[in-house]
């Protein structure tokens, strides 16, 4: 990737806290989880901290399941996407402290 661009996998184990409560009998990903993921990939490439996130869930992520978090962005700006090579499961931006 270039300088400009960061990647990272991404797979929340089945036995993840948040997954009993949400929802029962079938588990998907609580976003704030795939949010936090998020974070931490942006501190791991750059050392920032989000103040602002704008999200869109469009396809719920499945405990176990492969995928993949991709950061794009120059500056307090930054773009996301949660994927694997099928679908999008969220995509947004993040404005970011230095």
């Amino acid at each position: 990737m270039s300088a400009n661009a960061f990647s990272a996998p991404l797979r929340v184990a089945a036995s993840h806290p948040a997954l009993p409560g949400h929802f029962p009998g079938n588990p998907v990903v609580p976003g704030v989880v795939l949010l936090q993921r998020v974070a931490a990939a942006l501190r791991q490439w750059r050392d920032r901290r989000v103040t602002r996130v704008e999200v869109k869930f469009l396809a719920p992520l499945l405990p176990e399941r492969a995928a993949r978090i991709e950061l794009h962005g120059e500056d307090a700006r930054v773009r996301f996407v949660v994927r694997d090579d099928d679908t999008v499961f969220a995509r947004g931006t993040l404005e970011c402290a230095s």
